[in-house]
């Protein structure tokens, strides 16, 4: 039930800008939308007005807002038990690893419990230079994992400049991206080859018997959607059992039904070594994230003690919520709804709207996880707005946004891309409304096109 009450909006709206100190913003241009309440696949402000999620806020939100399951879920476990120590067993905690491990992939059995994704990251990456006694790890250029210290320098995408000097053993590579091929190729096929070869020789060249670990997200997210070709992920399991490299899958965003599967490597069938997890495990009601661990690594530390922990690790109220999430998306069959949301109405309804727009140069994706590729030329491929615009540069991209915006859609925009990530449980016709609001909004991009 959306709340009218402009006041209290603007009351939360000054104390933030009073005492609130925003991620990746110059603090002085940020203007939060305040946020009134939100339920299933909307959001609205102090002025009534909702917003359908095309966002999934940071593509978090998998089985929606307010889940009235995941949500009772939280109070029974608040009033049974608040908190403890990761060093007891706890029940909540233990049914969360259980059912985790249940839908991995096989033999990865075991859980380790971080507050989110990136000490997820850092944890798999310590246990990979643990367990091999290597220090390098290798991952792509369009790729995001986090912003703690590791994290943050294994990421490709621009954030990661202002860290570059702060740590080492981190080295970047090029994956597969046909529409903008690094590797010239002109299909699947071949950027699939040529790919796996240049992996291969930047193996080779920084020294196999160096590299700890592979890491990468078996679907691109924030960087781009970039959805594998068929037969990569099974040539990077290769050649990370060829040369001892750890295959670590950073599933943070890709997880739990965002690609109609419960994991994206589950889309091609492959097993990593680690898999890295949070987000959508309860929609991020409470913070939680992991890594997921095959038997191999875990025999490592056996007897020898892992030297990591996290005060909150497996903390009760997320791991309630997880466990509603999970059991909830089980039983609603959320992770099938969610690939045929995908299959049936968001891929179709947008390569409908590529045909109709000279400004969409490609569409791409699967389940609830896709992107829109805007150019100025269909013919050259050139990004709407350059490459990490900032100020005038990226006004078309803004003014697409907020063409969205005025028209009830909250968008996942970046770069010269606005990516398509409801929640799982978006309805059809939720979808289709927010497909023809895109679809409206679409016409002010097509206005820079030449």
């Amino acid at each position: 039930m959306t709340t009218v009450d402009p006041a209290a909006g603007q009351a939360v709206y000054e104390a933030d800008r009073a005492h609130v100190f925003h991620s990746w913003s110059a603090q002085g241009a940020v203007t939060p939308l305040p946020v009134a309440g939100a339920e299933g696949a909307y959001f609205w402000d102090y002025e009534g007005k909702r917003y359908l999620d095309f966002a999934s806020q940071l593509v978090f939100t998998n089985i929606g807002h307010q889940h009235p399951k995941v949500v009772a879920a939280i109070k029974e476990q608040a009033d049974k038990l608040c908190t403890i120590q990761p060093a007891f067993a706890n029940d909540a905690r233990s049914e969360a690893a259980r059912l985790i491990a249940e839908r991995a992939p096989g033999g990865l059995n075991r859980v380790f419990f971080t507050n989110g994704g990136a000490e997820a990251v850092e944890h798999a990456v310590r246990m990979a230079r643990l367990h091999t006694g290597r220090t390098k790890v290798l991952t792509t250029y369009r790729s995001y994992h986090g912003a703690t210290a590791n994290a943050i320098v294994m990421t490709g995408e621009p954030r990661r400049w202002a860290s570059d000097a702060n740590v080492s053993g981190f080295v970047h590579f090029w994956g597969p991206y046909l529409y903008r091929s690094p590797f010239h190729a002109t299909d699947e096929a071949q950027e699939c080859q040529r790919a796996l070869e240049h992996l291969e020789n930047t193996i080779v060249f920084e020294g196999a018997a160096t590299v700890a670990a592979v890491v990468l997200e078996p679907v691109v997210g924030t960087a781009g959607i970039l959805v594998p070709p068929p037969g990569y992920l099974a040539g990077v399991r290769a050649l990370c059992d060829k040369y001892g490299i750890v295959f670590v899958a950073d599933e943070v965003m890709a997880g739990f039904g965002r690609t109609g599967a419960w994991f994206a490597v589950d889309n091609w069938d492959v097993t990593p070594d680690l898999i890295t997890f949070a987000k959508g495990v309860n929609s991020g009601y409470v913070p939680l994230g992991g890594v997921i661990i095959a038997e191999s690594v875990y025999e490592t530390f056996r007897e020898r003690p892992y030297p990591g922990g996290l005060t909150y690790s497996g903390h009760p109220l997320a791991c309630a919520a997880a466990v509603a999430t999970l059991t909830a998306m089980r039983d609603e069959k959320i992770v099938e709804h969610a690939k045929w949301l995908g299959d049936a109405v968001i891929g179709p309804g947008l390569r409908a709207i590529a045909d109709r727009h000279p400004s969409v140069g490609e569409v791409r994706g699967l389940g609830v996880f896709w992107a829109v590729e805007l150019v100025r030329s269909k013919e050259t491929r050139e990004p709407l707005v350059p490459y990490n615009a900032a100020g005038a540069d990226a006004k078309p991209m803004n003014d697409f946004a907020a063409a969205c915006r005025a028209r009830g859609l909250w968008p996942f925009v970046n770069m010269n891309r606005t990516h398509v990530v409801p929640p799982c449980t978006t309805g059809e016709e939720e979808a289709k409304e927010g497909l023809a609001i895109l679809d409206e909004a679409l016409t002010v991009a097509d206005a820079f096109c030449g």
